[in-house]
């Protein structure tokens, strides 16, 4: 036999204070306010930020009043930027704001599916279409706990690092914006360990590149990556252009739903395109990539995969997929059309149903505009709970697994 493959692969992250970010966050707790007072409410917020300068957009319907400059101010200054020596400051930026209501050519079909225009009253899982056209995709693999491939779960992990030594002053020479990158070498599928690790890490200008490579390296480096995956040969870089003083929304213009693969899996997937902060659920760009990984990932706990990417297509303003479909990479345990079959038994990919299923009318969507929407351990998110593994298994007709990895 021949030696497996050994081959590379990079990911990476940002932290909440990178300007791309700050307008996800604003997005996303404009949406969570509306949400808190009317869970029917159509949203699709959209956010831009530059030196001074703070503009929300978009299409919002509801029948509550938000206070968007202040929601606005209050996100931004509890990112960190509350000063004016950072570049962007809560308190005297500028916040403008052009909303209006959603397009009443897409409101009606949205409100009403075309299956529930044809059919009457129907059924009621029936009644919202898909907010638009396109595919979503969902993802699971078994390289770290949370199912997700590891080059981005570390690129998370270094980013929340760089925020928390931030925040409680440990390393208090540092500012809101930074970047973060890993490369993972791989033998076959299986990761070994870490090639390189990349920090750009906004700082004051009195602090020395020299400090700042050996704080970096040991409070946020060593804290964040699992020692084992660290070797000698493991490359680390610190602001590789030796500065990092002007950053945020004054080093670079922000926009809402441009870091879609640090929001999703690095890379490791496909992405349909659709963006997710400052959307309703009724938005499939949203809930429908939401309901893929919940599927995704059931699938590999369940032992059916362990790479799995489903995907779902919709048409706007009409509620049921055109197609469910799956890929497993080769490492199913059954055929890949059958996964796609297992899939669309379990879960209704229906924009209502999954709504239903998953409780998305709620104000839980600020929590995962920076770090990432899936794996995150540290939140209770409804599309990462493994609860349709009995299904799933039983679906599949396979025996159920039990704590101790038998089998009943």
């Amino acid at each position: 036999m021949g030696e497996t493959e050994r081959r590379l692969f990079t990911s990476e992250s940002v932290t909440e204070g990178h300007p791309d970010k700050v307008c996800d966050q604003v997005a996303d707790a404009v949406l969570d306010a509306i949400l808190a007072q009317d869970p029917q409410a159509h949203v699709a917020c959209e956010v831009t930020v530059t030196t001074g300068l703070l503009l929300v957009m978009g299409e919002i319907s509801t029948s509550c009043y938000a206070d968007i400059p202040t929601i606005a101010r209050e996100t931004v200054r509890s990112i960190g930027y509350d000063r004016a020596k950072y570049g962007f400051d809560a308190e005297t930026c500028a916040v403008l704001n052009s909303i209006h209501e959603q397009s009443p050519d897409i409101a009606v079909g949205v409100g009403r599916s075309l299956e529930a225009r044809q059919s009457g009253d129907g059924d009621p899982l029936d009644g919202i279409g898909a907010g638009d056209q396109g595919m979503m995709f969902g993802y699971a693999c078994d390289e770290t706990a949370e199912l997700m491939p590891m080059p981005i779960a570390l690129a998370h992990g270094l980013a929340r690092r760089l925020a928390q030594v931030r925040k409680e002053e440990l390393l208090p020479y540092l500012r809101p914006d930074g970047k973060t990158q890993v490369t993972v070498e791989y033998e076959g599928d299986r990761p070994l360990r870490v090639a390189s690790v990349l920090i750009s890490a906004q700082h004051n200008p009195e602090v020395s590149q020299e400090r700042l490579a050996r704080d970096l390296e040991e409070h946020v480096v060593r804290a964040a990556v699992p020692e084992g995956l660290l070797d000698g040969r493991t490359r680390i870089l610190v602001n590789p252009t030796g500065r990092f003083v002007v950053g945020g929304p004054q080093g670079d213009t922000g926009l809402t739903g441009r870091k879609i693969i640090v929001d999703t899996y690095g890379g490791a997937a496909r992405h349909g395109g659709g963006a997710f902060s400052g959307k309703d659920p009724t938005k499939v760009d949203r809930s429908a990539s939401y309901a893929a990984r919940y599927v995704a990932k059931n699938m590999v706990a369940a032992g059916l995969a362990r790479r799995l990417e489903l995907w779902v297509s919709y048409a706007i303003g009409v509620a049921r997929p055109l197609a469910v479909g799956a890929e497993s990479f080769g490492t199913g345990r059954l055929l890949d059309g059958e996964l796609a079959r297992i899939a669309a038994e379990v879960f209704d990919f229906r924009p209502a149903a999954i709504i239903e299923q998953l409780g998305l009318r709620r104000p839980i969507y600020r929590q995962v505009a920076a770090y990432g929407h899936f794996g995150r351990p540290d939140l209770d998110l409804p599309w990462e709970r493994l609860d349709l593994v009995p299904r799933i298994l039983e679906a599949a007709r396979l025996p159920q697994r039990v704590p101790g990895g038998g089998t009943r």
